[in-house]
Parts: C-alpha cells; sequence; structure tokens
C-alpha cells in the first residue's frame, strides 16, 4: 500500500520512538521522508536504515526551539525533494514535578520543546504546506493533555497547550486546504519512557522491564503500546482517507481514558 506515493514529508523528533516508527512507516507507503533529530549521526542511521530499505531519506539535523535552525530544516526539505505535504512533529521532552517543586529553567525548558516547538516547525512549514493540494500536520501530543499523573506539572500543561495550538491551527489553515490533527498516545515503548523507568527503579534492565509491565497493566487491554501502533495512526492522519478529519485530538492508549477508577465489589475483592 503507497497511500503516500509521490509526497514529502518531514518528521521532527525522528531519531527514536515514534517519530522514528512514523518516517519508516511513511518511508514504506511511499513518501521521501525528511528525517529531523537533534543529533545528526541519529538523524542519519534512521535515514540510513529507510533507504536501504528501499525508500527515500534524508536527514536533516535542528533543535525545534530554534527558529533559524527548523527553518533551514524546512528549506532543506524542500529544496531536495522539491516539495512539502506533511510535517509530522513528534519532538518532545519530559520532566517531572509539581508546580511547587518546578523551577522556572525547567519549564521553560519543557515549553520550549513541547509547544514552542510545534509552533515553530509549523510557521515555517506552512507556506509550503499551503501550495499542496493535500497539506496535512500531524502532531503527537500525549493523553496528559486530557487527564494527568502526579508530578508532571509543566509535560502535562505543555501538551494541553500543544493541543489547543493544533486546533487553531486546523480552523485558519482550513481555507487553505491544510489538515491539522493531534494524536494523544498512553504509555508507548520509547526511549523516552524507558528513561522515565530508569528514574524510578535502579535502572536495571529487569527493574525497568517490571515498572514498564505495571504501567502497561494500568490500560485496560493491559500493556503500553509499540511506536508502529501509534505511527499507523499517524500515517492514517497524515493520508488522504483522513481527508474529512482536522483539529482533532485522537486518543491511542488501550482505553486508558475510558474508565474511571472505581471499581465494584466483586472486582476489588470484596463480597458483593
Amino acid at each position: 500500500m503507497e497511500e503516500h506515493a509521490g509526497r514529502v514529508a518531514l518528521v521532527t523528533g525522528a531519531a527514536g520512538g515514534i517519530g522514528q516508527a512514523s518516517a519508516a512507516l511513511l518511508a514504506e507507503r511511499g513518501a521521501a521522508v525528511a528525517v529531523n533529530a537533534l543529533d545528526a549521526a541519529e538523524a542519519r542511521e534512521v535515514a540510513d536504515a529507510i533507504t536501504a530499505n528501499g525508500g527515500r531519506a534524508i536527514p536533516v539535523y535542528a533543535d525545534v526551539s530554534d527558529a533559524a535552525a527548523i527553518g533551514a530544516a524546512v528549506e532543506a526539505t524542500v529544496a531536495a525533494f522539491g516539495r512539502l505535504d506533511v510535517l509530522v512533529v513528534c519532538a518532545g521532552i519530559q520532566r517531572y514535578g509539581t508546580v511547587a517543586d518546578t523551577d522556572e529553567k525547567t519549564w521553560d525548558e519543557v515549553f520550549a520543546i513541547n509547544a514552542k516547538g510545534v509552533f515553530l516547525t509549523a510557521r515555517a512549514a506552512i507556506p509550503h504546506l499551503r501550495s499542496s493540494p493535500a497539506g496535512a500536520i500531524v502532531v503527537v501530543s500525549s493523553v496528559q493533555s486530557r487527564a494527568t499523573q502526579t508530578s508532571v506539572a509543566a509535560y502535562a500543561a505543555s501538551k494541553g497547550a500543544v493541543n489547543a495550538l493544533v486546533r487553531s491551527i486546523a480552523i485558519d489553515e482550513a481555507p487553505y486546504g491544510i489538515r491539522a490533527n493531534a494524536v494523544n498516545p498512553g504509555s508507548v515503548d520509547t526511549p523516552m519512557l524507558r528513561r522515565s523507568a530508569e528514574l524510578f527503579t535502579d535502572g536495571s534492565p529487569g527493574a525497568v522491564r517490571q515498572l514498564l509491565d505495571r504501567w502497561g497493566q494500568a490500560h485496560p487491554l493491559g500493556r503500553i503500546a509499540q511506536p508502529r501502533e501509534v505511527a499507523e495512526v499517524v500515517g492514517f492522519l497524515a493520508g488522504t482517507r483522513a481527508s474529512f478529519i482536522t483539529g482533532a485530538d485522537i486518543p491511542v492508549e488501550a482505553g486508558l481514558l475510558a474508565g474511571i477508577g472505581v471499581a465494584l465489589p466483586e472486582e476489588a475483592g470484596m463480597p458483593g
């Protein structure tokens, strides 16, 4: 299936996790892909893997919080492939803390990448997307934009801002035929989630795996997602099969928000 044949995509945060999986999926389905990462070697490794698999890809290095750098990455994409049809924004960071114990530097760091990075990347890409017959923006947000665990104040706030920004882009760019949507994953087996697990364990592989399994059990399907499962939704939203979907934030979280944490007596091990 080559639903993205002839199209050009830029994927930020594509060194690993959902971004890498999304870049690979878009390439498999016919798109030429610019692989963005902060680390040049990691971006080249992902692009080379796509090329070795028969796809078309180039690495583009940029910090998404740097307007000039991400602007140059967009221009490099267009220079290499002649156009831009799809923007997938996956770059993001996680930092822990409540409002009371999060310092201003940490707050600004999270917003610079997670929220400002979306703004700057979209701002650079939109003039080119307006020239596409089916321009699409897909932003990877988080289930924590809708509900939150403890001690993720900056992260949750940044993801809520991202969803609001996506809605604004969708409305403003609809006259130009650009669709914009957000994807809200639950727990996904990514390098970022594994780093989080290391913070709350002794860092050993067994302890990390045990905590990831425990987090997975919080989801009704009983496990965390694999990056490809989220990438499938990204690819759909970026394609013409989703031509009437814009301004949406799509949950991909195994039913995490579908229930409430109140069990019937027999489910809680109590007599009925």
